[in-house]
């Protein structure tokens, strides 16, 4: 949380505008997640969300095993205060382990991961011994039971490994792989189709005419939605033509489950994307108390979702992450749709007026003294992309707060997906 000065609460909320939470919570609301379900390979299931709850068919490690290089003997045989001489009768490799029983007075030499031999319950560290030809010395000071890793002391069997809506990270591919597991069921990947809008901007790698820029949002976009991983319809450039708006926004819907602009939600002019949008679907809100992002458009068309991003690059990115990422992961089933926040101490004095919650750019790193805090890019207009290029996460300051000095305590959102 932050603790704003005293005198920076007094801004009344904006008119008609939701707050963030508000839109957030209206949007997951009324999404729900795909049904579909699809079996893939256990390399194919990185980043997918699983379909069901997967349950261990087997232990993990699978039987009795070595966590250590040394010798396998009887805990019984353990000296208590002199030494103890054990005749070493043979080798347990990984993979290879010895199969006869092991006596009392014996022991077997054993690798990290062999199989405990019959009639041992200990392992003695190699470091731990004096070795005699075929036989060891061992002093007093070990436990009966060291150094052994127990069948199912990772994972019992029946266990509950994974659970439905989670996004698979490759952690989670290892444990499948340790219980045998060759594919797995997973949730289908949501479309998503998208366009820019606006008569200004130019693909890259044509010449820019006097007036125009390059369409960098659409290349952000791209590179949010895959980090996601949906299926991802780029529409190109839509010109600021309402018939053309209409009829892409509606071959955008026919293809996907949810569709994205950018640009042309404001009161300008030429912004005719709200228009067409309450020409062929429906508007559920479109005005949130935020800075930036502020004109952002969320409705439907037919069977998708709509989210109408501002134009400007940071906006877009903010509206995005604070809506449509949120939204596509409960589209997608995942169990977690909201970013991480911290709370930690602001090195940079922030600027700020009372009436929106603000998305200032960040830089969370570590102090000389180890501890974290977060620091402002510098400069946070709208349109200076380059703020979130240098960041790795957002201050978020509440709709009352004002200006605070250095060493506040602020909340801070992660861009990382976890």
């Amino acid at each position: 949380m932050v603790h704003p000065p005293q005198n920076s609460c007094a801004a009344p909320r904006e008119d008609h505008a939701l707050s963030v939470t508000e839109a957030q919570q209206r949007i997951l609301d009324i999404i729900t997640p795909v049904s579909e379900r699809e079996t893939v390979t256990l390399h194919d299931s990185l980043g997918r969300i699983s379909a069901h709850a997967i349950r261990a068919p087997l232990k993990v490690p699978p039987y009795d095993n070595s966590a250590m290089d040394g010798y396998a003997l009887r805990g019984g045989d353990l000296p208590a205060e002199d030494q103890r001489e054990l005749r070493v009768t043979g080798t347990a490799m990984a993979g290879a382990p010895f199969t006869g029983r092991v006596k009392s007075g014996e022991c077997v030499r054993i690798m990290t991961g062999g199989l405990i031999p019959e009639g041992c319950d200990t392992v003695v560290m190699q470091e731990k011994v004096v070795r005699r030809d075929d036989s060891i010395v061992i002093g007093p000071g070990h436990t009966p039971g060291e150094h052994v890793r127990h069948a199912g002391e990772d994972i019992a069997q029946h266990d509950s490994v994974i659970a439905a809506g989670k996004r698979l990270g490759p952690a989670d591919l290892g444990v499948l792989a340790s219980l045998g597991f060759v594919q797995c069921e997973v949730l289908r990947r949501p479309r998503v189709a998208f366009f820019s809008t606006g008569d200004e901007l130019r693909p890259v790698g044509e010449p820019l005419a006097s007036g125009c820029h390059y369409d960098s949002n659409r290349y952000t976009l791209y590179g949010l939605l895959q980090q996601l991983g949906v299926s991802v319809i780029d529409l190109g450039i839509v010109p600021d033509q309402r018939d053309a708006l209409r009829e892409t926004l509606l071959r955008a819907a026919a293809q996907a489950d949810i569709v994205i602009t950018s640009g042309g939600v404001s009161v300008g002019e030429a912004d005719f994307v709200r228009d067409s949008l309450g020409a062929v679907g429906e508007i559920h809100f479109w005005r949130v108390g935020m800075k930036p992002g502020r004109p952002f458009a969320f409705g439907r068309i037919n069977q998708a979702w709509f989210f109408g991003l501002p134009g400007n690059p940071v906006s877009a990115m903010v509206a995005f992450l604070q809506f449509v990422q949120p939204a596509l992961r409960r589209l997608m089933g995942e169990h977690r749709t909201q970013a991480y926040h911290l709370n930690v101490p602001c090195a940079t004095a922030l600027k700020k007026s009372p009436g929106r919650t603000e998305f200032q750019r960040g830089i969370l790193q570590t102090d000389a003294s180890g501890r974290s805090v977060v620091r402002s890019t510098g400069a946070q207009g709208s349109a200076i992309l380059s703020s979130m290029s240098k960041a790795n996460c957002f201050i978020v300051l509440p709709a009352d707060c004002g200006d605070l000095p250095a060493g506040s305590l602020v909340d801070v959102q992660l861009f990382t997906l976890l």
